[in-house]
């Protein structure tokens, strides 16, 4: 069990490019929702779940609590999760990413001592919502908030912060295939998702 560092789940209830509240949408036996909960669960002592201001209330055996700062997405989430959190590092994940690998988080989490961010890159792409952060950066988030930018990846380049970036190599020794980074938006994301789960191909929920 981790304990020095928490666990947030970002679970803002809007998914404008599925239709409809991904939170609830299930994959497996479980929704997205319960799966990434119970993996955060399972990791940390400490989980908290953030919610936007205008989401509808979320039940769970954890904190759940609400954006401190209203409209502004991810970055919100994160800037609320390392307000409130009572550890000095946070790992953030988006409730949408159904295969969630365990050991994959603890080998970012270790390296949270090496960096302000630890963010894990796949395909060419950095993960900012599968990522270890510091309170050091608190400071630049307000300062992003003030200036309109709500893009997650402009930390990586600020100045003033350490970051870490796991390649692609590095995860795959873990995570052969990279399931763990895969995260639904689509309908058709949804539909590959649930292909993987059907327990007809036995590789289970």
């Amino acid at each position: 069990m981790i304990t020095d560092v928490t666990g947030v789940l970002l679970a803002g209830g809007k998914s404008r490019r599925m239709g409809e509240d991904k939170r609830f949408i299930r994959v497996g036996q479980q929704t997205l929702f319960e799966r990434s909960c119970a993996v955060l669960r399972e990791l940390f002592e400490q989980v908290c779940i953030v919610i936007a201001q205008d989401s509808p209330p979320l039940q769970a055996d954890v904190s759940v609590v609400r954006d401190l700062i209203p409209d502004c997405g991810s970055l919100g989430g994160l800037y609320t999760g390392l307000r409130l959190a009572k550890t000095q590092h946070i790992f953030v994940v988006a409730c949408d990413m159904p295969f969630l690998n365990s050991r994959v988080i603890r080998h970012i989490v270790q390296l949270k001592d090496t960096a302000d961010i630890v963010i894990s890159r796949w395909a060419t792409r950095l993960q900012p919502t599968h990522a270890v952060y510091s309170r050091n950066c608190l400071p630049v988030i307000e300062e992003m908030m003030t200036l309109h930018n709500r893009k997650i990846h402009s930390m990586v380049g600020h100045p003033s912060l350490r970051v870490c970036v796991v390649p692609e190599t590095e995860i795959r020794h873990i995570d052969h295939d990279g399931r763990s980074m895969f995260n639904i938006n689509t309908p058709s994301d949804l539909e590959q998702a649930r292909s993987v789960c059907d327990p007809g191909l036995g590789i289970g929920s």
